[in-house]
């Protein structure tokens, strides 16, 4: 766990070494701040469900983070690989298992940090009304998971190449296609409960509903784990 950690740690600290944090994390609170209360005043409601609601057709805090996560998470691996300070990392004595888990809470410190600090946002909501917390605290935590599974995929796709560029690509393209399957349902009826239960969207919509489901849950940690998963297979196979 100590070197698991302190991966972790030497991930932030790289990120917040360099612009990257600053640009992340600054971006993500001015957009998702401007969609967010651009809107509120056109429903009339004290909550945030407009915060945690995704969309598939107008750029929505969600989908932002699909954007945004790729460009974190393109470098964990596909970087160090081309620099050759990855080769370094793998004479210390560590497992594959130990650097994924490592790079993975590095990457959610940092993209946690973003979403934490919009809980100013729901803190402002609160001074304009009777704000509800029971659907802010659900909406936050289906943001972690929804980010986690994010998070996940990228590193993924970040052990698959050396270049960043193919990783974000390829994250990105995974991520938003299981952001938007849901909504193809319109085309396929018959394939909607399929669809739904594949889509980052689908479960997100739900729990920003307020309604905090284990299925939602599980499908999230499920994502989340086979995507680490298949990293660490990944990285083995390119040991060999």
């Amino acid at each position: 766990m100590n070197s698991v950690l302190a991966i972790a740690r030497r991930e932030l600290k790289s990120y917040f070494d360099s612009p990257i944090a600053y640009i992340v994390v600054a971006v993500y609170l001015l957009v998702s701040g401007g969609l967010f209360f651009s809107t509120l005043f056109l429903f009339g409601r004290a909550d945030l469900r407009g915060f945690f609601q995704p969309s598939a057709f107008t750029l929505s805090p969600p989908m932002l983070l699909a954007i945004l996560t790729p460009a974190v998470t393109m470098r964990l691996v596909a970087e160090e690989r081309k620099s050759g300070t990855f080769e370094l990392l793998t004479t210390l004595p560590v497992s594959d298992t130990q650097v994924i888990l490592g790079k993975f809470l590095g990457a959610m410190g940092l993209m946690l940090t973003a979403v934490g600090l919009t809980v100013v946002y729901a803190i402002t909501v609160s001074f304009l009304g009777d704000l509800d917390w029971g659907p802010v605290v659900a909406g936050y935590v289906g943001l972690v998971l929804f980010v986690g599974a994010l998070v996940a995929i990228g590193i993924y796709c970040s052990t698959l190449t050396d270049n960043q560029i193919v990783a974000f690509i390829l994250a990105f393209i995974i991520g938003s296609v299981l952001f938007v399957i849901s909504w193809l349902a319109g085309l396929f009826p018959s394939l909607a409960p399929v669809l739904d239960a594949i889509s980052l969207g689908a479960h997100l919509e739900s729990i920003s509903r307020g309604v905090l489901d284990s299925r939602d849950v599980l499908y999230y940690l499920s994502l989340c784990g086979g995507a680490l998963y298949l990293s660490v297979l990944s990285l083995g196979r390119r040991h060999a």
